[in-house]
């Protein structure tokens, strides 16, 4: 009587509970379409009752949109679209196995981040010396 082994070989990244990578794929996808859209009801949300508080409220938006600072805010905007592209380099030079590039990406994504909050700080520091503090009856 003779015993064979069959001996699969498995991808170093294969989970467990699933059976081939293609199924692990497949999950991913699923779930970070499900992510995408749960981003859409909650910031649809948003934009929703913001447009209804608005509506109601046209005066006090008016003076609110007084105290905002368009240079900033296009400034922090820009820093997250380039952080964005920066990280989705990182994600593409990992998946080529290319270090230096990997490293140099999620450098500029970190120094931008820091860039944002830098400009984060600026824009409330301003805003609580004017003495726009979230409170009680604010």
């Amino acid at each position: 009587m003779s015993e064979t082994t069959t001996t699969t070989t498995h991808s170093p990244f294969l989970q467990h509970h699933y059976a081939e990578m293609e199924q692990q794929v497949d999950a991913g996808k699923i779930g970070m379409w499900l992510f995408l859209v749960t981003e859409i009801l909650l910031f649809g949300g948003l934009f929703v009752g913001f447009a209804i508080m608005s509506g109601q409220h046209h005066d006090a938006f008016r003076l609110a949109h007084e105290h905002l600072s368009r240079p900033l805010g296009a400034l922090n905007t820009v820093i997250l679209l380039v952080s964005s592209f920066t990280m989705v380099m990182a994600v593409h030079s990992a998946r080529h196995s290319r270090q230096k590039a990997l490293v140099r990406c999620l450098a500029a994504t970190i120094a931008l981040a820091g860039a944002f909050l830098v400009v984060k700080y600026f824009e409330y520091s301003h805003k609580f010396h004017d003495g726009l503090l979230p409170g009680r009856f604010y």
